[in-house]
């Protein structure tokens, strides 16, 4: 069982191979790639020094899986490459989410869509899985009409640079900027590129993908996203408008019983999920469970999960774990 991860030196990267480890995937050669500045360097993977290589060499090793999160240019020119080479890949970037041929996975809402011969298999947008896995059992049951979400999402999402123009304004000290704004003590709702239409490609992606996932492309979505000073996780406010009437505790119900979502609700004893609370963690945190008291059968969520983890590198070890099981590969 080999396995290339490729973008291996990045935030993602660093912590899909950190989840392979922990959930102990059987890996019999960890191959991980990275650009040129970074091969032959050397990381530690279960407790044993491994070498940085090229994305080519990793091709030539034939890994089983190759992970990848190097962005979408390098899974674009990368990804078939692999592919025609007979590995499976389980991307982590935008590049093929949306093509009808690729499957977009959340294990425990779609695994059911893949099948043998699947050589590119696309992980979704960290904003994107959360909100799912709160909303698919909610969607099976009561069927969602329209969504109205708004994220607030860490500077993790943005990458090292982000984390770091941060941590350079919290110490006054003067750095690359990632973002056009100071992010300390600041919030800005921009996240991706804008659209002609005015939203940005990270709003778009909640509403593709989501429609995707769910198998259903009737759902109404809009989207705002928004970036805050926070490190380690991101949160939702989303509002569901259901086709028919709910039962609140059945929602509760529903949503804790659903496999990897946590119901964290007793605001009287100020219990509510928070990135904080998320920070390394796996689970997705659901609170605020509340009726829309301003429309019929509309319900309020607050969802937060670790961006890095469930949002990425979690998920595409899940869906890596899933493939090997069914001997997908």
């Amino acid at each position: 069982m080999k396995v290339a991860v490729v973008g291996a030196t990045g935030m993602v990267g660093r912590t899909m191979m950190k989840v392979l480890e922990e959930r102990h995937f059987p890996v019999t050669e960890l191959i991980p790639a990275a650009s040129s500045k970074s091969v032959g360097k050397e990381i530690i993977f279960n407790g044993k020094p491994v070498k940085i290589v090229s994305v080519k060499e990793a091709v030539e090793a034939r890994p089983v899986f190759a992970i990848f999160s190097a962005g979408a240019s390098a899974s674009k020119e990368w990804a078939p490459v692999f592919a025609q080479n007979g590995t499976v890949v389980i991307d982590n970037s935008s590049a093929w989410r949306m093509y009808d041929d690729v499957p977009l996975i959340v294990p425990e809402i779609n695994s059911h869509v893949l099948k043998k011969g699947d050589r590119i298999i696309a992980n979704p947008n960290c904003s994107t899985i959360q909100m799912v896995m709160a909303l698919a059992p909610l969607h099976r049951k009561y069927k969602i009409k329209r969504l109205v979400v708004a994220t607030y999402q860490s500077v993790t999402g943005t990458g090292v640079k982000a984390v770091r123009q941060m941590e350079n304004e919290r110490s006054g000290i003067k750095g690359e900027m990632a973002y056009a704004h100071p992010i300390d003590m600041n919030c800005f709702p921009h996240g991706g590129t804008f659209q002609p239409d005015g939203y940005t490609t990270e709003e778009q992606k909640l509403i593709d993908e989501t429609r995707k996932i769910l198998e259903d492309k009737s759902i109404m979505v809009t989207a705002t996203v928004v970036r805050i000073p926070v490190v380690g996780g991101h949160s939702e406010a989303v509002n569901i408008e259901f086709e028919k009437e709910y039962d609140i505790e059945d929602v509760k119900s529903l949503i804790s019983g659903f496999p990897g979502n946590v119901i964290y609700d007793d605001p009287a004893a100020n219990k509510y999920p928070m990135p904080i609370l998320s920070h390394n963690r796996d689970e997705v945190f659901v609170g605020r469970i509340r009726r829309d008291l301003s429309r019929e059968r509309c319900l309020n969520l607050w969802i937060v999960s670790d961006n890095i983890r469930k949002g990425a590198a979690t998920n595409a070890v899940q869906i890596a774990e899933y493939m090997a099981e069914k001997k997908l590969y």
